[in-house]
């Protein structure tokens, strides 16, 4: 459920947030989580934490109190083994609290990479289906609208003819997985997202074989970059498994690692 749809369904809510962190700590300072008296949107991290964190929050309501803090060492007293110590604040949320909720929340979600994922085949379409539940705007593209009509994840899909222009128009940082059913066209898109020089993650599925083949193809097509930053094989830290559900969780974990790199990066370099 989003948030906004919590917050329309719930009259009366607290917004809880971790406001210090001292240690270790199951999340990061500014981790929110919002409890009514019957529902829940969002974590703080779980375990014993949260459950007191709820309780408090729904003693609140019953209460009539406004606002409340919470400073809870994570060792054996409350049975969790973190080590570290967290601050909570919670507070009932005004109509302005939400507003201002719902617009922090919309900016995180424009703020989102983007994943492309070029060719809707078996394991184009498994990928949906896992990146369709992360944090990131998946876009599955394919000029075959057979395929991506068999494709039931909650994504964006997008029948495209010209899809290196999806490539040049995705955002900086953004991921591009290709795997399409044409090798003349995988490495065309592939070179076009090496090109860019600011892709978090470039991934062509394919032998080490077809490796050597592309990199033959992009010393002799390329105009400005070149295959150090390739991922082929792609998933092959994973298994030999070649389902494309298997196939296809292994990727995901390599895009997430990279999008997560590059996050951590430009955030070290603004702070």
């Amino acid at each position: 459920m989003t948030l906004s749809r919590f917050l329309a369904d719930e009259r009366d809510v607290v917004k809880l947030c971790l406001s210090g962190v001292r240690g270790s700590s199951p999340r990061e300072v500014g981790a929110e989580m919002f409890v009514s008296p019957r529902g829940l949107h969002g974590t703080i991290g779980g375990g014993q934490l949260e459950y007191m964190a709820i309780d408090t929050a729904r003693a609140m309501l019953r209460a009539g109190r406004r606002s409340e803090s919470m400073d809870v060492p994570l060792g054996p007293e409350i049975g969790q083994c973190c080590g570290g110590r967290v601050t909570i604040d919670l507070a009932v949320m005004t109509g302005a609290d939400r507003d201002a909720a719902l617009a922090a929340e919309s900016a995180r979600q424009a703020a989102r990479p983007q994943v492309q994922i070029l060719g809707a085949g078996h394991v184009g379409r498994a990928l949906a289906r896992f990146f369709q539940f992360l944090p990131v705007r998946c876009v599955l593209i394919d000029g075959r609208a057979p395929e991506l009509a068999l494709a039931d994840a909650g994504v964006e899909k997008r029948i495209s003819a010209m899809p290196e222009a999806d490539i040049r128009a995705a955002p900086a940082g953004s991921a591009f997985i290709v795997l399409t059913h044409d090798h003349a066209l995988d490495f065309l898109l592939t070179t076009e997202a090496l090109d860019r020089g600011d892709a978090a993650y470039v991934g062509l599925i394919g032998s080490a074989t077809k490796r050597v083949k592309f990199e033959r193809f992009h010393k002799e097509h390329a105009r400005q970059s070149d295959c150090a930053a390739l991922v082929c094989p792609i998933g092959a830290a994973g298994s030999t498994d070649k389902r494309p559900e298997v196939i296809a969780a292994h990727v995901v974990a390599e895009v997430m690692t990279a999008l997560a790199r590059v996050h951590d990066t430009v955030g070290a370099t603004t702070r």
